[in-house]
């Protein structure tokens, strides 16, 4: 098989590079050192690039990479892809949103605490002009102010409830969640953002876009209680910045933390004149431990991306994420890995592919049998399916396709199975999601299990006899492959089946020797 290679063009923490170099059938090419005009005669070979925001993903950019598959960015904001441009040139464009999700948040809180006592202020006197004045330094306290959220996220959720254990009341302001996600906080929802202007502090954490551009300029800001205090960690210009140093001039506001600008870097903005702001220079993702998570996520989702097993957060899919409820997105991703796993499970000529809803995850039936499409055809067809022509390509093999929604009996809020029936056999995997994005695999062809889709792994189905776990145990000892969780479901007619994750590649000489176990009905090896 063909390697695939993963360019690296801007920094990420050495894990990542790790998880890049340690995988087999990947080629990296590392061109975080190599000059920009360089970097556009080297792309030309990469399948997938990972950039951060020091690499413009541009017209040029997407030219040099005629071979380009899948871009991540490697962080949140995509301000600096073009991704009309992938869109036209068929690259999917990822990022990686919530791996510095607790260092936004922390960071908003230290801003949130520097409004209110000014410390920055008050460190600078003592430290720098070495005066000792307790006096001038009196501040506010957290407790019993209201906090206007604006975006209920998750960064904005969190800092929601840190706030209110800081015995903060909690006003929301999101249009696009339910109330629900809000009120069983504890908190308060409203549709009126009149409310958030009313609140003591406010704190904003919505994307950039052409709604949340200028959100709050000298209108909202003249509707303001006297003595507001701001806090943006989030993006630059969902404060008017003009609007923003007039209130501060004017007293209208009484402090503003301000980690990010429209323009940056911004080392000579009119805001750094202002005595009664603090300013950081977009560190909202700088903690070791968020830079390590985010190369993690940015090598795992390269991978994915460049073995198309599933391409995790991408932004300019036919299907428009911003679109869906929060929800469904992990189940995007969970039934186009369901539809990989089940083709390796049944390998032969495809003849249909059926998927079953339960729950509310039943209203996005269409979306999730594009992307189970997607998966369940990528080694069928390579390169050549995509979400925008799964379904054509699928039609076109005369493969039939449906889902439907069903009633919920199994005890899941939501849960979706994925039948693939060939001219071998019919395999059907199910799903859920716990939480926020915890993806699990809870099914197949009936057996219960509770395992990330994630990783390589033996299926193995065998009579339900004494000795089967010592002798697959054994085989896999003998081969020096080391066994990382072993799950087992039983069935009603003396069958079970195993699912066994493992570190290393299992060859087919292995697979084979498995197979030829007494016990052994059938057995596959997969990876995801």
């Amino acid at each position: 098989m063909k390697q695939k290679k993963i360019i690296v063009c801007d920094a990420i923490h050495e894990k990542g590079f790790q998880i890049l170099r340690s995988e087999e059938g990947i080629e990296v090419i590392d061109a975080v050192s190599v000059p920009k005009d360089v970097l556009l005669t080297i792309l030309g070979d990469a399948d997938v690039a990972i950039t951060r925001s020091s690499t413009d993903v541009d017209e040029k950019f997407l030219n040099a990479a005629t071979n380009l598959k899948a871009i991540v960015r490697a962080g949140v904001g995509v301000d600096n892809v073009d991704q009309e441009g992938c869109s036209r040139r068929g690259i999917i464009a990822m990022n990686v949103p919530t791996a510095n999700t607790i260092a936004a948040v922390e960071l908003t809180m230290a801003h949130l605490l520097g409004t209110a006592r000014s410390f920055t202020n008050a460190n600078n006197h003592l430290k720098l002009d070495r005066v000792w004045n307790r006096e001038k330094w009196y501040g506010v306290e957290l407790c019993d102010k209201r906090l206007g959220v604006i975006g209920f996220g998750n960064i904005g959720s969190r800092v929601a409830i840190r706030a209110k254990a800081f015995g903060m009341e909690v006003i929301a302001y999101d249009p696009y969640i339910s109330a629900s996600k809000v009120t069983d906080l504890g908190m308060t929802y409203t549709e009126n953002f009149e409310d958030i202007l009313a609140c003591d502090f406010i704190t904003i954490h919505t994307p950039k876009n052409k709604e949340t551009t200028n959100m709050i300029s000298h209108a909202e800001i003249a509707r303001m209680k006297e003595g507001v205090r701001l806090v943006n960690c989030a993006r630059g210009g969902l404060y008017n910045e003009d609007a923003l140093c007039e209130g501060i001039k004017s007293g209208k506001i009484a402090f503003a933390g301000i980690d990010v600008f429209s323009k940056e870097p911004a080392t000579n903005h009119p805001l750094l004149d202002l005595e009664n702001v603090c300013v950081t220079a977009h560190l909202g993702a700088n903690t070791l431990e968020s830079q390590e998570k985010i190369a993690i996520q940015a090598a795992e989702n390269a991978i994915s991306a460049a073995r198309g097993i599933s391409y995790p957060h991408a932004l300019n899919l036919p299907i428009k994420a911003e679109d869906l409820p929060a929800f469904v997105e992990p189940y995007l991703e969970l039934v186009q890995k369901m539809g990989f796993l089940a083709a390796q499970l049944n390998r032969s000529a495809l003849k249909s592919i059926r998927l079953e809803l339960e729950g509310e995850i039943g209203g996005y039936g269409k979306s999730l049998l594009t992307f189970g499409i997607v998966g369940a055809l990528k080694d069928v067809v390579e390169d050549k399916v995509n979400y925008v022509n799964a379904a054509f390509v699928a039609t076109e093999k005369g493969i039939e396709t449906k889902h439907e929604v069903v009633s919920s009996l199994s005890g899941y809020k939501n849960r979706i199975t994925l039948t693939l029936t060939t001219e071998k056999d019919v395999i059907s995997i199910s799903g859920t999601v716990f939480g926020e994005d915890e993806q699990r695999i809870v099914g197949i062809n009936n057996f219960k299990f509770d395992f990330k889709p994630k990783g390589k792994m033996i299926i193995f189905k065998n009579h339900d006899v004494p000795g089967v776990i010592a002798n697959i145990t054994s085989i896999l000892a003998e081969s020096h492959i080391n066994i990382a969780d072993f799950r087992l479901g039983r069935g009603a007619n003396q069958f079970a089946m195993a699912v066994i994750l493992v570190d290393s590649n299992v060859e087919k000489e292995i697979i084979a020797r498995l197979n030829k176990l007494e016990s052994c009905v059938w057995v596959e090896y997969a990876v995801l």
